[in-house]
């Protein structure tokens, strides 16, 4: 009869604690589901810009695209800076080559580098302001090996860098930081301090025209590899996300 009695006791009790503990996992579990949901969700950053706002090795945006095969590339941004260093603008890495596509300003030469596949060329001249916005676009095509620079809407000259093997494997794309590995090995010495917006990606060589039309912000074709107004992309350390800058003029 104890046993009896102790049986019909406790099992109410077990049977809420069973359910109690079930409905807790499977909430738990529902909301580890919506938060995956929401962080590989692209984000609209039209308006915005990431905020990098000390030296560090650490802080970087990891973006995201699912294309594993270049026979081309365009990469457009806008930076703001006044940093009077070696910094990094764009990194782009593989498993098989850390600089697949790497955008580098060169403060000791006073010049942009293109790095693409295990090519450099060097590009002075530019008025590269502190302080100021400036728009560069970079293309290189694998057909021909060329490359081609645009500062704030004015053309470089076309020269030879690497031809004949695409951008392939899975990418790596780093703003704010230089990989000497991949998707690490930073320089603090090599890091962005500073704001960037409008990166855009596309893997093919965008026309004149449609430069001409991203540098002053008019209607072009967002990027079919990375596109500011639906980015998908990965935070760490301290990098805000923040409304770009508007200068007003009285």
């Amino acid at each position: 009869m104890r046993k009896q009695q102790g049986y019909k006791t406790h099992t109410p009790i077990l049977c809420c604690a069973q359910l109690l503990h079930t409905d807790l996992k499977m909430a738990f579990l529902l909301l580890m589901v919506m938060l995956t949901a929401c962080a590989a969700s692209p984000r609209d950053l039209s308006g915005k810009m990431f905020t990098f706002p000390q030296q560090t090795n650490t802080a970087h945006v990891r973006l995201t695209t699912s294309r594993q095969d270049f026979s081309a590339v365009t990469v457009c941004h806008r930076s703001f800076t006044d940093l009077k260093r070696d910094h990094a603008l764009f990194s782009l890495a593989t498993p098989s080559n850390q600089n697949e596509f790497l955008i580098f300003w060169s403060e000791t030469n006073k010049e942009i580098h293109p790095h693409i596949r295990q090519g450099k060329t060097e590009y002075g001249g530019w008025d590269y302001k502190p302080n100021t916005w400036h728009s560069i676009c970079t293309t290189w095509d694998s057909a021909s090996g060329l490359v081609q620079l645009w500062f704030d809407g004015q053309p470089s000259t076309r020269r030879f860098i690497s031809s004949g093997s695409n951008i392939t494997g899975s990418p790596v794309i780093v703003l704010g930081q230089e990989q000497d590995s991949l998707g690490g090995g930073f320089d603090i010495k090599q890091s962005f301090v500073g704001m960037m917006t409008d990166v855009h990606m596309w893997n093919y060589v965008l026309s004149s025209c449609e430069i001409h039309n991203y540098v002053d912000e008019l209607n072009f074709t967002p990027g079919n590899v990375l596109n500011w107004r639906a980015l998908d992309f990965k935070i760490t350390g301290k990098v805000l996300v923040e409304d770009q800058l508007i200068v007003c003029h009285s």
